[in-house]
């Protein structure tokens, strides 16, 4: 049925068709903000359609990995040795020892995944447990989709539905705040660093939230200051910090004075509801799947070897770069000398960075340059990890005033709330490195689609 709602899809995006639907497509972004810095966030004609089935997938596996990677988390924390694995700096190891005052880990995160079209491979590569941004970009872009001509005249054909998933950000705020101990309404504060190209959706969040009735001040991490007991944002006191800037960056920037920092000082004191808060670090090294795909550790943690069956199915094999033995496949393998004669299926990836930097692809690195990657990578924290089965589709867009169908990587990266998702990104490139943030490629909002009547309220 999937593929053939994409079918009757292009089928219908007339030449007509598809010069009207990329004007709208055109107007509304402008008129809703829906840059990135200075590029619209999308620039094809055509949602991402999950069957409701692949959406049941989604959601179901997803909360699998949260919850397993809560799991070997507790473990690690019980562990130094495993802890050493995931490479906490000194800084982020005393940030976290800060009690954040409600017990969730990750109160907002995603997981980036690819999920083929037939539902055959379902594999996760990331987990962007720390600062997940495009919750507020999705469902806007749905909202525009929406009104498009060629979706309106697919409706006659199919149900489509939305996934939308600023209410429950807002009410997954809400309830940590009251577990923290607010009794109040919150008054927030979205931080992150100034000339940043995702300040549009900080404005975005800023007028949900002001029509919700909670006063919202967007500020940088200078603009803090606190005094006797309240942080202020820009001269507004404020209990609630969406804390949009990373950790690795705040410390980096400002070193030994990141823990003088209002915000550090206010965290500290029990005077903010932080969100999320520095413990998210420990789901966002890259190694917590390196974690999660080694069976000594996932048995030691307590994770179910039927769990433990279910994870190897989608989360690729990874491992911190470093010498000495592991497991592959049931087999014990000396690892760098794994990773040099097994280019054309591995990856490097720096243990906490983002936007694509670092990474090296074997498959698409000669011998050589593989080589001094591995060497390079023994000089700091990195990940090693198992290429995964990548997601294709057609996608049309208008290219020079003309309908051009061609095809995508496709990536599809669930929103979770704790654990349940709700929400969901996708990212379309023709590139392997498939990022926004690396200037390149494309947004679309995600459908359910069905055919008409399948679709429950």
């Amino acid at each position: 049925m999937l593929e053939q709602a994409i079918r009757d899809y292009h089928a219908l995006l007339t030449p007509d068709l598809a010069r009207a639907s990329q004007e709208r497509l055109t107007s509304l972004q402008q008129q809703e903000n829906l840059f990135f810095g200075t590029r619209p966030l999308c620039n094809v004609l055509r949602p991402h359609f999950l069957s409701v089935e692949q959406s049941g997938l989604i959601s179901s596996v997803s909360q699998l990995v949260a919850e397993a990677a809560r799991s070997v988390v507790e473990y690690a924390l019980r562990t130094p040795a495993v802890l050493d694995l995931l490479a906490l700096t000194e800084g982020e190891q005393r940030l976290i020892s800060y009690e954040p005052g409600y017990r969730e880990l990750s109160v907002s995160s995603r997981l980036d995944s690819f999920l083929t079209s037939d539902s055959s491979s379902f594999q996760f590569v990331e987990y962007n447990a720390e600062s997940p941004a495009a919750i507020a970009y999705e469902d806007i872009l749905s909202q525009v989709f929406e009104q498009l001509p060629i979706m309106q005249e697919f409706q006659r054909h199919y149900q489509v539905a939305s996934l939308p998933a600023r209410q429950r950000l807002l009410e997954t705020f809400l309830a940590i705040y009251r577990e923290w101990g607010g009794n109040d309404e919150p008054q927030i504060a979205i931080v992150d660093w100034h000339g940043l190209p995702t300040l549009s959706e900080f404005q975005l969040f800023q007028q949900y939230f002001g029509e919700h009735g909670l006063n919202t001040v967007i500020c940088a991490p200078e603009e803090l200051r606190y005094h006797a007991g309240t942080l202020y944002a820009n001269d507004t006191p404020v209990n609630f910090v969406y804390k949009r800037l990373l950790t690795t960056e705040f410390l980096q920037r400002l070193g030994n004075e990141a823990f003088e920092h209002p915000l550090t000082q206010a965290y500290r004191d029990g005077a903010i509801c932080l969100a999320n808060n520095f413990r998210a670090k420990l789901l966002h090294k890259k190694m917590i799947f390196g974690l999660l795909s080694d069976p000594a550790i996932t048995s030691a943690a307590g994770i179910s070897q039927a769990t433990q069956q279910q994870l190897a199915q989608h989360i690729p094999w990874t491992r911190r770069v470093a010498a000495g033995r592991t497991d592959y496949a049931g087999n014990e393998v000396e690892l760098l000398e794994f990773i040099k004669q097994n280019r054309d299926r591995l990856l490097l990836k720096p243990n906490d960075d983002y936007g694509g930097h670092g990474i090296t692809i074997g498959w698409e690195t000669e011998a050589e340059a593989w080589d001094a990657a591995v060497e390079q990578a023994l000089t700091e924290p990195f990940v090693v990890q198992e290429r995964v089965v990548i997601a294709y589709e057609d996608y049309p867009a208008m290219v020079d005033g003309q309908l051009q169908i061609s095809q995508r990587l496709v990536d599809t990266d669930p929103f979770l709330f704790g654990t349940e998702v709700q929400g969901c990104l996708t990212r379309l490139s023709t590139v392997t490195l498939l990022n926004v943030t690396a200037g390149g490629g494309s947004t679309t909002p995600t459908f359910q689609v069905a055919k008409q009547g399948e679709i429950s309220a």
